[in-house]
């Protein structure tokens, strides 16, 4: 009879073996753009031939996986490494600065993301009678894992799918099921249970979430906030902090910002106007915020973006 070495030898081959598929396939994908979208609803893949700039933005629920190289993402004053062996799950929007850290043209960033609905998640729990995730972590709606070789064979069939796309509207929905089943009794699990679970703090917090992602250009209220959460406004700002790492203020800051620089560069909108767009009425605190966050005046960030991309 094989000993717990042997099986746990004989495991972490078949972890190795594993992602090396899942490495090829989506280096396949991948092969001409850095980005592809799927036709695998919320699936997204990767490639990025060296490392970049630190560059905002805005994290969705969702799990990322990168199988070659790595990335860092940052939270407030909170660091995320994910690789190969982690996986980073984020369980609310979130305003993120994000760098791939390891990359070359030899071994090139490869990774992907998979976007979840937390209603998908809430029926899971009320379908199933999971088993104990496997240990608790932090408050925070965002938090790194360890890659099983159960999520990455799971991965390997749904990037499978996009072969014959016949399948996909069948098959995808059962493969991403089984993916937020993994996630929900991994050690990542008790976070993505907190949020999904009807009247929980967690939910609530992630309710108002939503609010101002939606309302970010509006004046906001933290006693109006705090009642839509059906909590006072320390506890309400207490837990929106832990989730976030953020304040609501700085939260509804960093979607303002990253909005104004989107019309900016997207729609050719200037800086004037787009600081009106998203809710500022003194144009000195919209360029003097912008450019602590982006580190240069509107118009010379922009500049500087348009020619990175001609």
């Amino acid at each position: 009879m094989e000993n717990t070495a042997d099986m746990r030898n004989i495991e972490n081959g078949s972890s190795v073996a594993s992602i090396d598929t899942l490495r090829t396939s989506i280096a396949r994908w991948t092969e001409h753009g850095e980005l592809h979208t799927t036709a695998v609803p919320g699936l997204s893949l990767f490639r990025r031939d060296e490392p970049t700039e630190p560059i905002s933005g805005v994290y969705e629920p969702s799990i990322c996986l990168a199988v070659q190289g790595s990335k860092r993402v940052l939270l407030g004053e909170d660091t995320f490494v994910y690789d190969a062996q982690h996986y980073l799950l984020t369980s609310v929007h979130l305003p993120i600065i994000v760098q791939i850290i390891e990359a070359s043209p030899e071994k090139p960033y490869l990774g992907l993301r998979l976007k979840f609905d937390l209603r998908e998640v809430s029926q899971l729990m009320v379908d199933s009678n999971l088993p104990q995730p496997r240990s608790s972590q932090s408050s925070r709606g965002m938090a790194t894992g360890e890659v099983t070789l159960a999520l990455v064979n799971a991965f390997i069939r749904l990037i499978d799918l996009l072969d014959d796309k016949m399948d996909i509207p069948i098959l995808a929905p059962v493969i991403q099921r089984e993916i937020i089943y993994r996630l929900l009794v991994g050690d990542q699990g008790e976070r993505l249970r907190q949020i999904a679970t009807a009247g929980s703090q967690s939910q609530q917090i992630a309710k108002a979430i939503g609010w101002l992602k939606s309302n970010y250009s509006k004046a906001i209220s933290m006693d109006e906030l705090a009642a839509q959460a059906n909590m006072s406004t320390s506890t309400f700002h207490h837990h929106f902090r832990s989730l976030t790492a953020l304040s609501p203020l700085q939260y509804q800051k960093q979607l303002r910002l990253q909005e104004a620089r989107r019309l900016m560069l997207a729609e050719r909108m200037d800086a004037a106007n787009a600081a009106f767009q998203v809710g500022y009425e003194s144009p000195s605190q919209f360029n003097r915020e912008y450019n602590r966050m982006f580190g240069a005046p509107p118009l010379r960030d922009i500049t500087a973006l348009r020619q990175m991309v001609q």
